[in-house]
Order: structure tokens, then sequence, then C-alpha cells
């Protein structure tokens, strides 16, 4: 059966055999740039009129097929985001994405057709951008929080990062949270402050996290938060 047949095939089934159609609840799927991702079809495996067609983002983008009558073609998208990347499993259809980047996050689709239905199963990915240990610096404030201190009793402590997506940063004293704020999904710097005594000798931390991974910076702020001074912890 040639591929022009197969897809009217389906295109035919859409249109008379709506019953055919099963669908299955959306996966998710969340890894760290730079690891592999597969998306499975829970195929044992392909018969041999099965098709599978892969697609990917909102507009169903074809980025690959196999039929195990015929030859097995790879696509790498309309941006070429894929190449080099895919990789299908010739028994079960299950994809692979190797290497990924933050622009392999979002909706992917296959479309399993077989002699008497259309099984759907739909995936979202998320990758996450490589995590940065915060940079962390001390400053004496110019003025004083309230009448009774004076600026040298009170030390700054500013924790930052660049260029972050999808981030919580973080400070801790000990296990116990102290501040934290959030970064939605533009790529931005964030810092969070952190005011103390000098005579303060607990340990603290800044923590930049997402759902899946974390970096750290640990400081005891005697070692850096002297009166008149100021230094930066990289």
């Amino acid at each position: 059966m040639s591929h022009t047949l197969v897809f009217i095939r389906l295109f035919l089934w859409y249109l008379v055999g709506v019953s055919g159609v099963e669908t299955d609840q959306t996966k998710s799927a969340e890894v760290m740039e730079g690891d592999s991702v597969t998306l499975h079809t829970d195929l044992t495996e392909i018969q041999g009129d099965d098709l599978i067609l892969w697609t990917f983002g909102p507009k169903d983008t074809h980025i690959a097929k196999i039929n195990k009558a015929h030859n097995e073609i790879f696509h790498d998208g309309v941006d070429g985001r894929f190449r080099d990347r895919l990789h299908l499993d010739n028994q079960t259809g299950s994809l692979t994405i190797t290497n990924t980047s933050t622009e392999h996050s979002g909706p992917y689709k296959i479309e399993i057709v077989t002699e008497n239905r259309v099984s759907i199963k739909t995936f979202s990915v998320t990758v996450y951008a490589s995590l940065s240990i915060p940079v962390i610096s001390s400053y004496s404030p110019s003025n004083p929080s309230s009448s009774e201190r004076s600026p040298s009793s009170r030390c700054v402590l500013l924790c930052s990062v660049v260029n972050v997506t999808q981030v919580t940063l973080s400070w801790f004293e000990g296990n116990s949270l102290l501040s934290s704020i959030s970064v939605p999904e533009l790529n931005t710097t964030i810092s969070l402050h952190l005011e103390l005594e000098y005579e303060d000798n607990n340990t603290y931390s800044c923590v930049l996290n997402n759902p899946i991974s974390h970096r750290s910076k640990h400081l005891n702020s005697s070692d850096f938060c002297q009166p008149e001074e100021c230094t930066c912890i990289c």
C-alpha cells in the first residue's frame, strides 16, 4: 500500500469512522537541557500495515513517520530544531529526542493507524535550562532601617542570577525558608536581598531551583560580612 493510499485511508477514517478513534490523556515529561527524553507508544510491536505519525507543536508539524511495510522517514521540522536528534524504535515506534534544548519544549502527538482504528496519544514535554550557581555580594546600606540603628551595624547580602527562566530564587537560614522570588517564562535577571546584623554568625544559603534541579551557594556571614567591607562570592 502506497503512502498516498495510507493517508487517504486515515482521512476517510476521520470522516466516517469517528468511533474508531481512541485518545489517551496527555502524559508529561520533564528533563534538563542536554538530556534525552523518550516518548513511549506502549506498543509491543508494530504490525505490517501499521502507520505511526509523530507531530510537534500547536500546528502539528510532522517530525517523524514509520511504516513497517515501507521505508522509515525522518523530518527535521520546518526550522531544523530536531536535526540529528530524533530516533525511532523500529519495533515499537517510540520516539527519543537526544541532546534536548529548551526549544524542544511543547506538545507532541502520535497517531497510530491500524486496520480498524486510529489511536492518538499526546505528550507535554518541558526542557529546563541548565542552572548556574548563584552569585552573592554584600554591601553596607547607606540608610539605617530604623532610627535606633546605624548603617555600620547592618550588612545586606544580594543573591543574583542572570538569564533564567521558570526558576525560583530563595534565601534559607539552615533549612528554614526566609524569602523567595519566582520567574515565569521569559529569560531575565533576578536578585534577592537579605539583611543581617554584622554579629550574625548563622549559616545561610541562596538556592536557585526549577521543578527538577537546583544549585545553591552556602555561606557564613562572618566570613565576608564585615563592617565597611564589600565582597562578592562567586
